[in-house]
């Protein structure tokens, strides 16, 4: 299908870009890569007198550092973030989650914040940002905040960027020396993940000292899997100590059940993907 017609702005600044926000109101749309905006756009499920887009808002690509954490801009490809080496060396979850986004074509147009800013509870980037306890810089007219993952995350497709605001950059605490690994369940290649588990461990010797758990799909938003992360703490890296902690994966998660699987199988899965991420994330 064809979009219904709309007017389309393509400021190259944060100020330009919130002023055409304000300015438009409940009638204006951003688009950052399109991936997710589109598709809805040429289904006609919304249908904004104005599309903003932010793609010439060099301010907002890149990836640097900054003292204990690295900032990866908003509009930043996630082709580029899952090749920067300082994400590999400080933030390895995340480089793990890009290398089973989507397929190749989406990764080079689709972007970091665009998809974290859908939120949409199915995609693959929430559960790391929260394991690995992110923030999110939101910029509007009077001012840019700063909001933690746990509150970023609000309900299905809702985060907490304002009507009048855009999110700017993502701020990712260094996890220098964590082991990583990304499990996803799907049915086939590319798919939404059925479930998926974001773990970050660092081992001590043979011990898990600390373990950081997300999980993908197992509720409206991404979700911490604190019970797991209580238990595995100064635990051995074993497969029968992992097991035992995996089985709490589910505990207070509220899984959908659709064509790819009910809640409770949701929750089994929740289990099995636990074990192995940690297993691998540890080493084992």
């Amino acid at each position: 299908m064809i979009p219904a017609q709309f007017d389309y702005l393509a400021p190259t600044t944060v100020e330009d870009a919130l002023a055409a926000l304000a300015e438009h109101g409940d009638d204006a749309k951003i688009i950052a890569g399109g991936q997710s905006l589109l598709p809805v756009l040429r289904m006609r499920l919304n249908a904004p007198e104005v599309v903003i887009d932010l793609g010439k808002i060099a301010s907002l690509r890149g990836v640097r550092d900054d003292g204990d954490a690295i900032v990866i801009g908003a509009m930043t490809p996630h082709a580029v973030v899952g090749s920067d080496p300082l994400v590999a060396e400080h933030a390895a979850l995340i480089t793990k989650a890009v290398e089973h986004l989507a397929d190749a074509q989406i990764r080079h147009r689709g972007t970091f914040g665009g998809a974290l800013a859908h939120a949409d509870p199915a995609g693959d980037l929430g559960a790391p940002t929260l394991a690995l306890g992110a923030e999110f810089v939101i910029a509007g007219l009077g001012g840019s905040r700063t909001v933690p993952a746990a509150e970023f995350f609000v309900d299905l497709f809702e985060t907490a960027i304002g009507e009048d605001e855009i999110l700017t950059e993502v701020r990712v605490p260094k996890h220098t020396g964590w082991g990583a690994h990304y499990e996803k369940f799907v049915r086939v290649a590319h798919q939404w993940p059925i479930v998926a588990v974001a773990a970050t461990v660092r081992v001590d010797g043979a011990t898990i000292a600390e373990a950081r758990i997300g999980l993908t799909n197992m509720g409206n938003t991404p979700l911490r899997a604190r019970t797991v992360e209580d238990a595995l703490a100064g635990q051995p890296a074993t497969d029968a100590a992992v097991r035992a902690a995996a089985a709490h994966a589910a505990d207070g998660a509220n899984p959908p059940s659709d064509l790819n699987g009910a809640a409770d199988y949701r929750r089994h899965l929740s289990t099995v993907l636990t074990r192995r991420a940690v297993l691998a994330a540890a080493g084992g």
